[in-house]
């Protein structure tokens, strides 16, 4: 996986001076180095773009990398929701999304994200666009807020779902997400109100389009 998506990046990511400066962020403000994948990045803006979303809700801020990569897909007249636990890492994505010039698409609603799940969900928000990128372990509470939130044919996008390639090789060192991607992927894929599908980018991402 590891040399698959490096030749993936090497060929199709070009030199991103604004992505690389919310690394550098990232880095410097001692936060741990999870963004997405350049080629991850990438796709979510073609997904957001392509789908002809306006109303994203993101799931996992961090530094805004992610972030910026779904504004950059939702033309001037999106909106972008983001959850963060940190206020501290709220405020960097949302200086970083602001020197894109995306600061006045974004807002945040900061602290556990069940608890802003359920405080949109009793305000009848809808979406049609989502992103998770979260804790892992409640990533499967998370789908089931999204498909609560969604729009008749919105995408819900996870990130890291094949935990580094240890849900599909038994004599891999499993990692601490192992078992919790292995059994949301299998929910996924038999979840009644989505049609799914699992790609083999970055640390895998699985895209689902909601049927209501």
């Amino acid at each position: 996986m590891k040399e698959i998506n490096k030749y993936i990046d090497s060929v199709f990511y070009n030199q991103d001076p604004i992505l690389e400066e919310v690394l550098r962020s990232i880095k410097e403000n001692g936060m741990r180095s999870i963004s997405v994948s350049p080629s991850t990045g990438k796709l979510l803006s073609m997904l957001v773009s392509i789908s002809g979303a306006k109303h994203v809700l993101e799931i996992g801020a961090l530094g805004g990398y992610s972030g910026i990569c779904l504004a950059r897909g939702l033309g001037r007249d999106g909106k972008l929701t983001s959850l963060e636990l940190v206020e501290r890492y709220a405020d960097l994505a949302h200086n970083n999304l602001a020197k894109a010039g995306f600061g006045d698409q974004v807002s945040y609603m900061v602290g556990p994200a069940l608890e802003s799940l359920e405080q949109l969900v009793g305000e009848e928000k809808q979406f049609d666009f989502f992103f998770i990128d979260a804790d892992k372990e409640n990533y499967e509470s998370y789908l089931n807020y999204c498909v609560k939130l969604a729009q008749n044919g919105a995408l819900i996008v996870c990130d890291n779902v094949l935990a580094r390639g240890t849900v599909a090789d038994d004599s891999a060192e499993p990692t601490k997400h192992t078992e919790f991607m292995k059994r949301f992927n299998q929910t996924v894929a038999n979840h009644p109100q989505l049609e799914s599908v699992l790609m083999p980018i970055g640390d895998g991402l699985t895209i689902s389009r909601v049927r209501k």
